[in-house]
């Protein structure tokens, strides 16, 4: 009997023992989670897309962000989200602890970037620029994109994202406007299909980037359609001769169009021909769509530029020779201040 009485005591001291060791054990590892990491300054960590808990675990460690791997991954195991780390940016800030960038890793508080394509550019300058983009990934898409498919916006993107992801996600983006907007079109509008909008919109796009003057310059050009007379925009012109891109002189300086562009005969040039241009001529945005599918109505019929940065817009012929007049005036004055100074 006293030997099972001492055996028992023995086996609840053991208990004892281990149940203490045990208990340090799990506080020393929440210290372990808890505790200030030794990164000094913000850092930009990317998890790849796919990649396992135990190559970040790794590469945290390797980079300073963490003392030891092995604590992430046992606190990852604990909380049973070994597999729920997204893929992504993440500004990790200075001292985060491994429990901080473990939660910050789980709940997907990624880095967004953002890129700018302003309205009125080709597409192939648009290609230009997000072929430059840094923070895109992977080469520009094999397959086209048509003039006038992309529409223009600034745009937010995680990290990994490629460049034909940027430019489909353009180009639904575009699609889904159309879907939007043309449904709610105003009646009688001298333009049959979606397509047709956006050729009308990229010529309303390319001759005002003030946003006031879009809804005009779109009901006269309709106004213009109605009537049966041409559009006569300018850059129309320039894109049948150069796809858009600015005109030079032999001496590298920008030049206004030759008579012999005005004369020439193109499939844009709408001093030449009917109705609108074969295509697009640059990339409209939403409020020049959104201004020749719902037009104000107007009795301008004509306008020229006013040397400012804006028009001057004119019901009859004769009102519109003296804005040009005027606007001639203005130029030869500027000409003669830049050669005083």
């Amino acid at each position: 009997m006293r030997f099972l009485k001492a055996l028992f005591a023995l086996v609840i001291v053991i208990a004892i023992i281990a149940g203490g060791a045990g208990a340090y054990g799990w506080f020393w590892l929440q210290g372990e989670i808890a505790k200030p990491g030794p990164l000094a300054a913000e850092y930009e960590f990317t998890i790849e897309s796919g990649e396992a808990l135990a190559s970040v675990a790794t590469r945290l460690e390797g980079e300073g962000l963490i003392e030891d791997k092995r604590i992430l991954r046992l606190k990852a195991r604990i909380d049973d989200v070994e597999t729920d780390l997204k893929a992504g940016s993440y500004v990790v800030p200075a001292r985060a602890s491994v429990g901080e960038i473990l939660e910050q890793f789980i709940e997907g508080d990624v880095i967004e970037y953002r890129l700018t394509i302003p309205e009125g550019l080709t597409t192939a300058q648009i290609l230009r620029r997000i072929e430059e983009a840094p923070r895109l990934t992977g080469d520009l898409p094999e397959r086209e994109f048509a003039e006038g498919v992309l529409l223009p916006d600034t745009y937010a993107f995680g990290a990994n994202t490629t460049r034909t992801q940027f430019l489909e996600r353009m180009e639904a983006a575009q699609q889904a406007l159309l879907v939007e907007l043309w449904p709610t079109r105003q009646d009688g509008l001298p333009i049959s299909t979606p397509e047709e909008a956006v050729i009308l919109a990229s010529v309303v796009e390319k001759e005002t980037a003030a946003a006031d003057e879009r809804p005009i310059v779109a009901g006269l050009f309709v106004g213009r359609l109605k009537k049966g007379m041409r559009l006569e925009s300018d850059p129309t012109i320039i894109y049948g001769v150069s796809k858009g891109e600015p005109l030079y002189n032999r001496q590298g300086q920008r030049r206004t169009l030759y008579r012999s562009e005005i004369d020439r005969k193109t499939d844009w040039n709408t001093y030449q021909i009917d109705g609108l241009p074969k295509t697009p001529i640059c990339n409209p945005g939403r409020d020049a769509i959104a201004a020749v599918l719902d037009p104000p109505h107007t009795n301008y019929v004509f306008f020229v530029a006013d040397g400012k940065g804006g028009h001057l817009f004119a019901e009859t012929y004769a009102e519109h020779q003296r804005n040009v007049a005027a606007y001639r005036a203005y130029e030869r004055g500027e000409i003669a201040r830049e050669r005083e100074n």
